[in-house]
C-alpha cells in the first residue's frame, strides 16, 4: 500500500479542494498541518522545492499542489499513482 502525505494550511481553500479529491478516492492519506515558518512547511518546501501548499507525495515522490492533482485526475492517471487501481 502506498504513503500518501499532503501537506496544508488552515483556510487555504486550494488545500480542501485537494484533500476533498484524495478523500473521495477512498484512500488513506496523512494530512499534515504546515502553516507558513513552521518546521512542516520547511520539510515540504524540502522534499518538493515549492513553496506553495498543498503539496502531495505519494511513497516520498511529489505530486505537486492542488492544480496538478487535480490534471492527474483529468488525464486519468491519479488513481493508478495512488495506488486505487
Amino acid at each position: 500500500m502506498s504513503k500518501i502525505e499532503i501537506f496544508t494550511q488552515p483556510g487555504c481553500p486550494y488545500c480542501v479542494h485537494a484533500v476533498s479529491l484524495l478523500r473521495s478516492k477512498g484512500v488513506k492519506f496523512q494530512e499534515i498541518n504546515a502553516p507558513n515558518g513552521s518546521a512542516e512547511r520547511e520539510e515540504s518546501i524540502r522534499r518538493s522545492g515549492r513553496r506553495t501548499v498543498p503539496q502531495t507525495f505519494v511513497d516520498k515522490e511529489s505530486l505537486g499542489g492542488c492544480d496538478d492533482l487535480m490534471a492527474l485526475d483529468r488525464a486519468g492517471r491519479l488513481d493508478a499513482l495512488l495506488g486505487n487501481v
